[in-house]
Order: structure tokens, then C-alpha cells, then sequence
């Protein structure tokens, strides 16, 4: 799993055109204010080892939503951080454990929607710490 976390002002993103043919419609416009957003690219070898992935993953966004002082977080899946790639099945059920286990610990955590484009604009912080790359 690659993961780019940015600390931002906002992220405001609109659904713009549907990738996977068997998600549901949507058109979807939401602004979210004073938020971290994380890329989520979920990859092949991710598969083997999905508790660990999460479990990780999770502590790594516990650890930047403490570094930037932020209550709430945007998923926001990115699949062009690595050329491996899983299976988008199971790309969506880690970002919903990711989602369900943040929201567990009283993060208020919102996802851009899943098997589509979308349009986006963000507001990235100018701190060295506003943008951190991990690998897990």
C-alpha cells in the first residue's frame, strides 16, 4: 500500500465519470473544511496481507491526524502511486476497514466515491509536514 497524506485546508471534489461498471450511480459534490486527505493506492501484494495492511495503515494515519492537529479525515482512493495494483473488490474493502476502524476511534472520516473519477481541487498546507508519502 502507497499512501500520500496532505494536511489542507479543504478538498472539495464532484464525481466525474464512472470507471467500474458495476458500482452504483452517483453524483456526488462535497467541500470538506480543514482536513487531512489521504491517496490510497491498494496493491497486489497487499491481498496476502490485508490485517496487517489496515492494522498499519491505520496507526500511520492515527500518527499524521496527531502530527497536523486534525479531527477528520478524507480516503480518497488513487491507483496510479505504484504500477501494482489489486483487485478493485478488494481495494474498496480495505479503504472501508481503514474507514471503519478510524471512525471507531471518533475520527470523523469521509471517502470520495469509489469506482469513479472525480474532479478535484485541494488546499495543501505549506509545512513540511503537510505532505508525507508512506509505504506500507
Amino acid at each position: 500500500m502507497k499512501m500520500l497524506m496532505f494536511d489542507t485546508e479543504y478538498f472539495w471534489f464532484e464525481t466525474f465519470s464512472k470507471t467500474l461498471d458495476h458500482v452504483d450511480d452517483i453524483e456526488r459534490e462535497e467541500k470538506i473544511e480543514d482536513t487531512a486527505v489521504v491517496f490510497i493506492h491498494v496493491e497486489a501484494e497487499d491481498e496476502l496481507r490485508k490485517n496487517k495492511v489496515v492494522k498499519s495503515a491505520v496507526a500511520n494515519l492515527k500518527w499524521y491526524l496527531n502530527k497536523v492537529n486534525k479531527k477528520r479525515i478524507v480516503l480518497h482512493s488513487f491507483a496510479h502511486l505504484s504500477s501494482s495494483k489489486s483487485s478493485p473488490e478488494f481495494a474498496v474493502e480495505v479503504i472501508l476497514a481503514i474507514k471503519e476502524k478510524l471512525d471507531n476511534k471518533g475520527i470523523d472520516v469521509y471517502t470520495t466515491a469509489f469506482g469513479y473519477f472525480s474532479e478535484f481541487s485541494i488546499h495543501v498546507r505549506g509545512e513540511s509536514l503537510a505532505k508525507v508519502f508512506k509505504e506500507i
